[in-house]
C-alpha cells in the first residue's frame, strides 16, 4: 500500500544555481550536499521545502518546457512577497492559466532547466467546493 510521497528528484545542470532556488524562492532547507561523493548518478543535494523530501542531482536540462510542474501551497497573503523573490533570481515567470473565482492564486516560474513550479494559494477542498457550484457560477 502507498503510504505517502517519499521524494521529488530533480535534474539540474548547475547545483548551486538550482539551491539558490529551492532555499530563496522556496524556502528549503538543505539537509545534504554530496560533495564530489555519488552514492548516486551524479552529485546531489537533499532538502526539504515544506515538510518534503526534495533532491536535486547533476545532470542535463530537460529538453522542452511543458505544463508538467511541482506546485507548492502558500498563503494568499504571501503572493507579492514570493514573486519579489521570483522576480529577484531573474526567474521567468509564466502567466496563470484563466481561473475561476474561489480556485485559487498561482505564481508560475521556470528554473535554469525547464522545470516549471507553481506557487498556489488554493486547497483541494477549495477546489472541488468550487467546481461542484459548476461553470456559470
Amino acid at each position: 500500500m502507498i503510504e505517502g510521497l517519499s521524494h521529488i528528484t530533480l535534474i539540474t545542470s548547475d547545483l548551486n544555481r538550482m539551491s539558490a532556488i529551492v532555499e530563496q524562492v522556496l524556502d528549503g532547507k538543505e539537509i545534504y550536499s554530496s560533495g564530489n561523493d555519488t552514492f548516486s548518478l551524479s552529485r546531489e543535494k537533499f532538502f526539504i521545502v515544506g515538510g518534503q523530501w526534495i533532491a536535486v542531482m547533476e545532470g542535463e536540462s530537460l529538453p522542452t518546457r511543458t505544463y508538467n510542474h511541482i506546485a507548492f501551497k502558500i498563503a494568499g497573503s504571501e503572493v507579492d512577497e514570493y514573486r519579489a523573490r521570483i522576480e529577484k533570481l531573474g526567474l521567468e515567470m509564466r502567466e496563470s492559466r484563466p481561473r475561476v473565482e474561489g480556485e485559487g492564486h498561482s505564481l508560475y516560474f521556470y528554473d535554469h532547466d525547464n522545470h516549471l513550479f507553481e506557487l498556489h494559494t488554493g486547497t483541494l477542498e477549495e477546489r472541488l467546493e468550487r467546481y461542484r457550484r459548476g461553470v456559470a457560477a
